[in-house]
């Protein structure tokens, strides 16, 4: 008789907590780190405090504690992705999601090109959708995570669209 069941762990071998959560601060120094780091670099000056805002734009202000929050989120989820052996493909469009993140700020704020900007953040939006719907079966929690990050890119989008068409003559 051939019993096909999942092995469980063994008593002797625990979860390794330090690694753990030097893991998650590694993300967490990743993500909040690199989003403070680039928010430093390309802090909006003169061009965008002139810039035709729409009727919608937030108050400078909010902008800090959102990405402050999201980082967050992004960093936890992507500690999840990396913790799972099968995720291959979510690791890959995790990082990638990192990299158009990180990639906006420089070319909306220091290139000052809204245009390019308003490329980059729809692939970011793309992407973070297929990460949603990628994890849904394999990490729903983390899936879940990246709904509101997916919302706010959405809210983000429009306003960079919006930012572009605006000031599109200057």
């Amino acid at each position: 008789m051939h019993e096909t069941q999942a092995q469980e762990p063994s008593p002797n071998k625990k979860p390794d907590f330090k690694k753990n959560i030097f893991t998650l601060a590694f993300f967490i120094l990743l993500v909040v780190g690199g989003g403070i780091t680039i928010g430093i670099t390309t802090v909006p000056g003169p061009w965008y405090a002139n810039l035709q805002k729409p009727f919608f734009n937030p108050p400078n202000w909010i902008f800090g504690p959102v990405w402050t929050a999201l980082y967050l989120m992004i960093a936890f989820v992507g500690w999840r992705t990396w913790q799972c052996r099968d995720s291959a493909t979510l690791k890959r469009v995790w990082a990638v999601q990192l990299f158009l993140n990180f990639f906006w700020s420089p070319v909306f704020f220091w290139a000052q090109m809204p245009g390019l900007a308003f490329c980059i953040i729809v692939c970011l939006m793309l992407v973070v959708l297929v990460f949603i719907r990628t994890a849904w079966r394999q990490d729903h929690l983390s899936a879940q995570l990246f709904v509101p990050y997916a919302a706010w890119l959405g809210f983000a989008s429009l306003l960079n669209l919006a930012i572009f068409y605006l000031n599109m003559a200057s």
